[in-house]
C-alpha cells in the first residue's frame, strides 16, 4: 500500500516538475540571455531517475 502511495507521489512530483519547467520557460530564456541558467533540468533528472528506479522494482 505504501509503495503505491510513494509511486503515485513520485509520478505527481515528476508531472509537477515538467509543468513548472514549461511555465518557467520564458523566465529561463530571459535568464539565459542575461547569462544565468536555472537548474530545473537537474531537478527533473533526479525525479525522473527515482521514478524509473521505482518502476523497474515492480
Amino acid at each position: 500500500m505504501i509503495s503505491r502511495v510513494y509511486h503515485a507521489t513520485l509520478f505527481a512530483l515528476y508531472q509537477l516538475c515538467i509543468l513548472i519547467g514549461i511555465v518557467a520557460m520564458p523566465l529561463a530564456i530571459a535568464a539565459r540571455q542575461a547569462g544565468v541558467t536555472l537548474p530545473i533540468h537537474r531537478v527533473l533528472a533526479n525525479v525522473e531517475e527515482e521514478l524509473e528506479a521505482r518502476q523497474s522494482e515492480e
